[in-house]
């Protein structure tokens, strides 16, 4: 059910503004999932998400990748990188993988068929292990040019 609400919101929030935690829970009991105010605020930690400006100057949630470059997400968050075959595994600070892999998934590297994260890993399959060896290789580069 967590998953579930935190891919909603996160589409939610990438669709339109949403201003309110009263409003995302709204937006979630449309989509048949009923939640409390207390749920729904560990779920904005755990997913990192940010309140800040529009280009309307309105305020509204963001992800994180549009708070701060990705690089610099991504080099606060991620902890090491590795892969095995064609698996690239993630390691994170605790609760940051969710919204580092929202922000991976907003560049849509070459090679990757889908992504998964819990709290503080993200698991990217790739097509191939070359694939999984150059973005692995890049992902390193931004993790120690990040910081």
């Amino acid at each position: 059910m967590k998953n579930r609400r935190h891919e909603i919101i996160l589409e939610e929030i990438s669709k339109q503004p949403v201003a309110t935690q009263e409003a995302l829970i709204a937006i979630l009991a449309e989509h048949g999932i009923h939640t409390t105010q207390a749920t729904l605020s560990r779920d904005i930690q755990q997913l990192s998400l940010v309140k800040q400006r529009d280009e309307n100057g309105v305020y509204r949630y963001t992800l994180p990748a549009a708070a701060v470059t990705e690089k610099s997400l991504f080099a606060e968050a991620v902890v090491s990188v590795d892969y095995a075959m064609n698996t690239i595994v993630l390691k994170c600070r605790a609760g940051m993988a969710q919204g580092t892999c929202a922000a991976i998934d907003s560049v849509n590297h070459e090679g990757v068929v889908g992504t998964i994260a819990g709290d503080d890993t993200i698991f990217i399959l790739v097509r191939s292990e070359a694939d999984a060896k150059k973005l692995s290789k890049k992902f390193r580069s931004e993790l120690m040019h990040g910081k």
